[in-house]
């Protein structure tokens, strides 16, 4: 079943130790389409300016995704982002952030993508997040992604677009402030009180936990020798996990189990390579393999 993504399209420069990338594709819409655009039928919705390469437009739509919801704003610049990554590379220090045309960007859904049974709401302003929700008449699971900077200063209107999805995925000190609690279980039973039946908490090298009508789930991360850039794994790591659940159309805990490790494998993928230079090289038949190698090395 069809799958949208609601994000950002961005531009951006990162510095890791295994060099600098200026200008790369970014964003992430971006991310998640890519990986995503693996197990279903995507369609995209995001913004961008007159300096947006039309490679990567083409680059896009070769690959399946739909961009009837794609807007090119003349006169405008597309956003950017420039971060480095330093030591164990698990954290981004953010240098500069230009918004450009995603401050205003209020989109408006086409026709033909409101009857999207599976969507991804990537981190933004939740006031627009609650606004796409509303016009997805048909769906059937949608996720929300968020971040500190909404957590502590657009509380009200997370809680309000929270309560308009069906899951929730953050990292674990997002899920802690949102929750209210330095325990990370307790945190995410006070998330889900605020009215989502699913939360996903992303843990970075230590995996990923899952919460679902009270049920609760953990996995590791992919071990991986080297990491080359870590930009894009916590949407690729959506991508994975709702590329799954559309094609198999299974919203259950057992079903999200699954997801979560298909998750953990693209964005294994991500961080081998600088941008989404290594999920442009990758098949469906490569991220089986690594599920197959993964579930074998967990199972006990």
């Amino acid at each position: 079943m069809s799958l949208l993504v609601v994000g950002s399209m961005a531009l951006d420069t990162i510095t890791t130790p295994h060099g600098t990338h200026e200008d790369i594709l970014g964003g992430a819409a971006c991310f998640f389409s890519v990986g995503a655009r693996h197990f279903t039928d995507l369609r995209l919705v995001g913004v961008i300016g007159d300096d947006f390469p039309e490679e990567h437009v083409s680059m896009l739509r070769d690959r399946g995704i739909d961009l009837a919801g794609l807007e090119r704003r003349a006169g405008a610049k597309t956003f950017r982002w420039t971060g480095q990554y330093e030591g164990r590379m698990d954290v981004a220090e953010t240098l500069k952030t230009e918004l450009n045309v995603l401050g205003e960007f209020r989109p408006t859904l086409p026709s033909s993508f409101t009857d999207t049974p599976f969507a991804f709401l990537a981190n933004g302003d939740p006031v627009t997040q609650a606004w796409v929700a509303d016009q997805l008449a048909d769906r059937k699971f949608v996720l929300l992604d968020t971040m500190n900077f909404w957590i502590e200063g657009a509380r009200d209107a997370l809680v309000t677009a929270i309560k308009k999805v069906d899951g929730v995925i953050m990292n674990d000190e997002e899920a802690r402030a949102l929750g209210g609690s330095d325990n990370l279980i307790r945190a995410m039973k006070n998330v889900v009180e605020l009215g989502v039946r699913t939360l996903i908490v992303k843990k970075g090298e230590h995996g990923a936990v899952l919460l679902q009508d009270g049920e609760l789930f953990a996995t590791p991360a992919y071990p991986l020798e080297e990491v080359f850039d870590p930009t894009g794994a916590g949407d690729t790591f959506a991508s994975g996990l709702m590329g799954y659940v559309a094609e198999s159309g299974d919203t259950s805990f057992d079903g999200f189990k699954r997801a979560l490790a298909y998750g953990t494998i693209v964005a294994s993928f991500t961080v081998e390579g600088f941008g989404l230079s290594r999920l442009l090289e990758i098949s469906r038949a490569d991220i089986e393999r690594r599920v197959e190698n993964f579930l074998a090395f967990t199972r006990f």
